[in-house]
Parts: structure tokens; C-alpha cells; sequence
């Protein structure tokens, strides 16, 4: 039995990696700000050490860590547009967070350090797949803060011998995610619009395209990244590494709800990228990670969840 924490366990991909942990037995320890986790999301998992705290402060990084042999730093304030309106709140919460864990980390000499990082950092490549290799080029302050995270976790494994891996989400989505959320993601916004049958609301054309990730493959490839013997300083795309556009996605939803309502098309987002879509080659070879839950099935499991939860 192995002793973790998980920070911003208590958010949406967070309780999932938590309650994952716990079914496998491990000590599990939470540290969460609750500014966008919520402690309903633990309420069914039993046994977990709560912690409510800034790890932007050192002492509650400090107590965070001690005792604990893996890391799983997901604890971050999201949002593109939230970060171009205020990035000093933001860069205090997801850059200032991330290296008073990691010097506490440090300290205390964990086994490894995962971070949970971000398609964003690659804005606009100019070719897709999307690779790690590539040069990132963000195009948000979030964006920015994730790579810095990256590069931080870099220096801790070369200076320091800290064992550290990035882990790059692409649009995670499930049950949990809180539509009323300002943060949340478009899936759970068409889900909760169609389920009640209102017109969601589409940023741009809807040609836009993502890489869509059940978060059940987010927390595989996650816990996969604590233990891989050969991921020790390494950045991994985890993903289902295909793409489909926001109009296809809606019309998907649509018949899965069978409703009739039509999307209204807005100016799209300042900082959002075009299309997004990672080569998840490193991930398979260096953390044995294979997605097993794909766009669809993904998709039927949160709109049932959204349903009960708007009943």
C-alpha cells in the first residue's frame, strides 16, 4: 500500500483519480482550495484524508506532503478566459501552486511528482497530430502557466533527481463535471442545455475541432505515469488521439437526447485554439497507456449522469 495525494482532489477529474485510488487500496490524501472542487465529489469514498488549503502557501504544501510517496498534482484554476482577465490570480494559483509542491516534494523526497499539464501549450500547431517533441506556442496566460509547470517538473528531475512526469489532457470530459461551472467543459454545457432541452450556445463556425477524453482514460494514463519505470522526466500526451468538430459533436448529443433544438453561434473565444488532436505514440510506448473508452460511449454514460442530476 502506497500513500498518495492528490491535489484539487476534490474537483471533477481529481475525485475520479481518487476514487480509483481508494478501489485500489492505497492511502489517499486531498488537499483542496474549493474554489472549483466540491466536497460532494468524495462524499462517496470512504477513508480519504481531506485537507481544505492554498498550496501557493509553503506550510500547507509543507504538511501536504509529508508522509506521502506519490504526488498527483492536478489542483489549478482552468479556464482560458479567466486567465487573460486575471492572470495574477491565476499565475498564483497554477504556476506560484506548483513549485511550493514541488519544493515540498523535494523535501520530503517522493517517489514521483505527476502534473497534470495541458493540450493548450501547443495553440495552434501547425500540423496535427500534435506531438511533444513540438514546439509549444500558447496562446492563453493558462496556457502559458501549464508549460511553465512543465518546465519546473524538468528542472526538479535534472537539478534535483526528483523523479517528475507531465501528463497533457485534451479536453477531458464525464460525470462530475458541473455544467454550472464558468470552468466546465463543452460537453457537459451541450449535455445539460439538451437535456432541458435549451439551444447551447457555440463559440466561432463549430468547426473547431477536439480531441474529446473520457476521463476514465485521463486516470488511467494518470496512474500509469506514477509507477512506468521509463517516464521519469518525461511529457506525455494522454488522450483517445482523434478529433471531431463541435458541430458533429452537438448533432451526436442531439439524437443521443433526441432533442430538436438548434445551436446559437457566438464570436469565438479570444486564446482558444483552432483544432486539437495528440499523437498519443509516447504515452502507449513509455506508460503501456491504450484508451478503452471512446467518444460515444463516453458521451451516452455523462448525458445519463446529467439527466439524474437535473431531475
Amino acid at each position: 500500500m502506497a500513500s498518495y495525494l492528490v491535489t484539487g482532489g476534490a474537483g471533477f477529474i481529481g475525485s475520479h483519480v481518487v476514487e480509483a485510488l481508494v478501489a485500489g487500496g492505497e492511502r489517499v490524501r486531498v488537499v483542496d482550495d474549493l474554489s472549483t472542487g466540491r466536497r460532494e465529489n468524495l462524499r462517496h469514498i470512504d477513508g480519504v484524508d481531506f485537507v481544505v488549503g492554498d498550496l501557493a502557501d509553503p506550510a500547507v504544501a509543507d504538511g501536504a506532503v509529508d508522509g506521502i510517496d506519490y504526488v498527483i498534482h492536478l489542483a489549478a484554476l482552468p479556464s482560458v478566459p479567466g486567465s487573460i482577465k486575471d492572470p495574477l490570480t491565476w499565475n498564483r494559483a497554477n504556476v506560484t501552486g506548483t513549485l511550493s509542491l514541488l519544493v515540498a516534494a523535494q523535501r520530503y523526497a517522493v517517489k514521483r511528482f505527476v502534473f497534470a499539464s495541458s493540450s493548450s501549450v501547443y495553440g495552434n500547431a501547425a500540423t496535427l497530430p500534435v506531438r511533444e517533441d513540438m514546439l509549444p506556442k500558447p496562446l492563453s496566460p493558462y496556457a502559458l502557466q501549464k508549460l511553465t509547470g512543465e518546465q519546473y517538473l524538468r528542472l526538479f528531475y535534472e537539478l534535483h533527481g526528483l523523479e517528475t512526469v507531465s501528463v497533457r489532457y485534451f479536453n477531458v470530459f464525464g460525470p462530475r463535471q458541473d455544467p454550472a461551472s464558468p470552468y466546465s467543459g463543452v460537453i457537459s454545457l451541450f449535455a445539460r442545455c439538451l437535456v432541458e432541452d435549451r439551444a447551447p450556445n457555440i463559440h466561432g463556425d463549430g468547426e473547431q475541432t477536439r480531441d474529446f477524453t473520457y476521463v476514465r482514460n485521463v486516470v488511467d494514463g494518470t496512474l500509469r505515469a506514477c509507477v512506468s519505470p521509463g517516464a521519469a522526466g518525461q511529457v506525455c500526451n494522454v488522450s483517445c488521439g482523434g478529433r471531431v468538430s463541435l458541430n458533429t459533436l452537438f448533432r451526436t448529443m442531439r439524437a443521443m437526447t433526441e432533442s430538436r433544438v438548434e445551436p446559437k453561434y457566438t464570436e469565438p473565444r479570444v486564446g482558444d485554439v483552432r483544432d486539437s488532436q495528440a499523437d498519443i505514440t509516447r504515452a502507449k510506448e513509455l506508460l503501456g497507456y491504450e484508451p478503452t473508452v471512446f467518444l460515444e460511449e463516453g458521451l451516452e454514460t455523462t448525458i445519463a449522469w446529467c439527466r439524474v442530476r437535473t431531475r
